[in-house]
């Protein structure tokens, strides 16, 4: 195996990455819950917890263990497997574009903390936060759904992290310095393990004390509702506040009219008659 080959990162390789900071995750406090979604370019669902799963970590009477492994710690790791080789058999004779569907799995997570928020026991308080592990491109089409939940994630207090596998990101960018969350571009994937235990596995309190990575400068262009295409100036409508590329009398989302300003009129200059 070339040195090339074995700084490539494969979906096995990550995904036992994901694993062992999913473990680490758990291990960190015995209260600490965990949820995994997958955003597909299709669809967006849960690979842990299953629906069928019981979440209850205390193990049922009269169960082993394999090989002396915990009882939660195992039930998630077969379970995300199982839905990750699900995933890829169905998606064999499907054909995807490159882009995920990152704004419908984000909106899930805030769903589903909201779920966790309402069933905590009275005097206790959700610490929730998202970490968003990303390899695909960004979808200016997905801006205004993606914004809708990051503003969303900010009113519930919930942080997003970001970790970057391939290009930069400006939409997650956004969404970590509006959360006050961690964007990072892992600049070695091969030690994609080694970067989520040191950065994201503290939480944002903890972080404070250590020495991180410094913050990015933030890329905050808007697409536009016209093209769905990043601009850096443009036009926004005064009632909605819909950015476009190009001026137009009448905005296409709220169907406002405005009024266009003609030039003022230039005053006619008097005859010498009349100035007589």
């Amino acid at each position: 195996m070339n040195k090339n080959q074995e700084k490539q990162l494969t979906l096995s390789k990550c995904l036992d990455s994901l694993m062992v900071f999913a473990n680490s995750h758990l291990m960190m406090h015995h209260m600490n819950k965990l949820a995994i979604i997958s955003a597909h370019s299709n669809a967006s669902f849960f690979l842990y917890p299953k629906r069928s799963s019981n979440e209850n970590v205390q193990a049922v009477n009269g169960d082993e263990s394999h090989d002396g492994k915990y009882e939660l710690f195992e039930r998630m790791n077969e379970d995300v497997k199982t839905e990750i080789k699900d995933l890829v058999l169905n998606s064999v004779e499907v054909e995807f574009e490159n882009d995920s569907l990152i704004a419908g799995a984000l909106s899930m997570s805030l769903c589903y903390i909201h779920r966790m928020e309402k069933e905590c026991p009275v005097g206790i308080k959700l610490s929730a936060r998202v970490l968003v592990i990303k390899a695909a491109d960004d979808n200016p089409a997905q801006y205004m759904n993606f914004m809708n939940s990051v503003f969303t994630a900010q009113k519930q207090n919930v942080v997003i992290d970001a970790c970057i596998l391939e290009s930069d990101s400006g939409l997650l960018q956004q969404a970590c310095d509006i959360t006050g969350g961690m964007y990072l571009k892992i600049p070695q994937p091969a030690g994609l393990l080694q970067y989520l235990l040191w950065v994201y596995l503290p939480d944002p309190v903890s972080r404070e004390k250590l020495n991180l990575p410094p913050r990015v400068q933030v890329d905050y262009r808007a697409a536009c509702f016209c093209h769905r295409n990043l601009i850096d100036i443009g036009y926004v409508c005064s009632v909605c506040l819909s950015i476009f590329c190009n001026f137009s009398p009448i905005c296409s989302t709220c169907q406002t009219t405005f009024k266009i300003m003609a030039p003022p009129k230039l005053a006619k200059k008097k005859s010498k008659k009349a100035a007589g």
